[in-house]
């Protein structure tokens, strides 16, 4: 810490010396015990003044994704590349917005793993054409994800994470298997 303050050269852009009554505003004595309280509060100001940088994952310090990953449900890998996390990060709406759909499913796996994914729902449904027969047993429904990696991907794709993944966003009723190929 420095002498002058938390944050060498960080002025308060609110002195609280300015704030008080008119009289302790011509005590040197009070001017200087309260700039200790500028000093300790300036980084504290600027930090609330410049909140709104830290909620935009392409203005966000990198120490700060982590965090803004986990507060809206996306945990981030720490070996990913920054740009890669933040690439998630931006499309987190509309990652929501599609949550559950293989589009949406398609989508997340894409930005996390970089390939794309092929998707296949058996649907779960079972008709008859004839409408004298008996039902016919319902079909269970199946979801598959089979992720094709190039021939030059570096370490792979992490298996235990991308069943975690597809499990945490797939509809909850529907089981799933997940194939790595390539």
């Amino acid at each position: 810490m420095s002498a002058r303050g938390l944050v060498e050269g960080l002025a308060s852009p609110h002195p609280i010396g300015s704030l008080l009554p008119a009289l302790y505003q011509q005590e040197p004595f009070v001017q200087r015990f309260v700039s200790g309280f500028d000093d300790a509060l300036a980084p504290v100001f600027c930090t609330l003044d410049n909140f709104g940088a830290y909620l935009d994952p392409a203005l966000a310090p990198a120490d700060f994704l982590s965090w803004l990953g986990a507060w809206l449900g996306l945990p981030l890998d720490e070996t990913w590349p920054r740009s890669q996390q933040r690439r998630l990060l931006e499309r987190a709406g509309d990652l929501y917005r599609w949550r559950g759909t293989t589009k949406g499913l398609a989508e997340l796996i894409e930005l996390t793993t970089g390939a794309v994914p092929e998707i296949i729902e058996t649907g779960g449904v079972s008709w008859s054409a004839d409408p004298e027969q008996p039902q016919p047993a319902a079909a269970d429904p199946m979801l598959i994800v089979r992720v094709r990696l190039p021939a030059d991907a570096a370490g792979g794709v992490d298996r235990r994470r991308l069943e975690a993944l597809v499990g945490a966003t797939r509809p909850a009723h529907v089981p799933f298997r997940v194939e790595v190929l390539g």
